[in-house]
């Protein structure tokens, strides 16, 4: 299975030298571009970028279709929603605190030894605090699946017909970023993991956050609210082992040795992977195989390229 992930597409786009790579020259390519919300239908320019043999799945359009046909299961989908969003709100409390305390006690004057070890306890706590939210997460999603199983629904089960049909007709994936847990969602409820199989994909921004284990939202400097890197949920899964974080060079403090350090230490052993502008990688059965312009965050902070930028 081949996997390219790539950095922000709106300026200088290279989604069609990783189509190429992908061995998608030809062939026609499905779009995911649910993230967009609203504004799934234009996808012309994207069309364009990637040779115009495009369909796109309108995947946000489907799910408002299934919840306006099917009011009982949107009553539920709805609450399932809220749920999410409150354990998310109580985890980032905790997060906040747990992160404020670690960065106070690595400024304290200390023996070097002591100060290591009181790192690795705050590093180990917040690990700790991840793996109790996954586990809420996943509990929450199994508890939803039990009670209402979507695959049955027969809204659902039209929409995924449909779907099947169109993807069987397409040799390639991409999925575009936007929204995160929007595009998340979707991909899930109408089963495009499980319906597209082992062909190639591509994702980028969004898309690309979404092909990984683990999904992390992250925005060093944000205009406003908190700024402690959080899991949303697990993703697709479909390389193991990595983190990747779009748009670094505007998003990560990455002259921040303290801060990018407790980014590799928290994820790991999982490589955390920035994703700047241009830059896109390969992977093949979770294996790296090549990369162009992109950024590996290294234990000590520090932030090194792997991969030779795009001429």
């Amino acid at each position: 299975m081949k996997v390219a992930v790539l950095g922000s597409q709106r300026r200088d786009p290279t989604v069609r030298r990783a189509a190429e790579a992908l061995g998608l020259a030809d062939g026609r390519i499905a779009l995911v571009t649910a993230g967009w919300q609203e504004r799934e239908p234009e996808d012309t320019e994207l069309s364009s970028h990637l040779g115009e043999h495009t369909i796109n799945l309108m995947l946000h359009r489907r799910a408002d279709d299934i919840f306006k046909r099917d009011p009982e299961f949107a009553q539920a989908y709805r609450a399932r929603q809220i749920r999410y969003r409150r354990i998310q709100d109580f985890y980032r409390i905790r997060l906040e605190y747990l992160i404020e305390s670690a960065k106070v006690i690595s400024h304290r004057v200390a023996p070097q030894d002591l100060l290591d070890e009181e790192l690795q306890s705050s590093v180990s706590a917040i690990r700790m605090l991840d793996r109790h939210h996954q586990r809420q997460c996943t509990r929450v999603r199994n508890e939803f699946r039990d009670a209402w199983n979507p695959a049955s629904r027969p809204i659902v089960q039209e929409h995924r017909l449909e779907l099947r049909e169109m993807l069987d007709s397409c040799a390639g994936l991409a999925i575009a970023g936007g929204h995160v847990a929007s595009l998340l969602n979707r991909l899930q409820l109408l089963g495009i993991d499980e319906l597209w199989g082992n062909r190639p994909l591509l994702g980028w921004s969004g898309g690309a956050m979404v092909l990984m284990e683990h999904v992390v939202l992250f925005h060093d400097s944000p205009p406003q609210g908190v700024d402690a890197p959080q899991l949303l949920d697990v993703g697709l899964a479909r390389v193991d082992g990595l983190i990747v974080l779009p748009q670094p060079e505007s998003r990560l403090r990455l002259d921040d040795r303290e801060r990018m350090s407790m980014y590799a230490r928290r994820f790991g052993p999982s490589l955390c992977l920035g994703l700047p502008r241009r830059s896109w990688a390969i992977f093949e059965d979770g294996r790296l195989q090549e990369a162009h312009g992109t950024l590996r965050i290294e234990l000590d902070g520090t932030v090194s390229n792997l991969g030779e930028p795009l001429s």
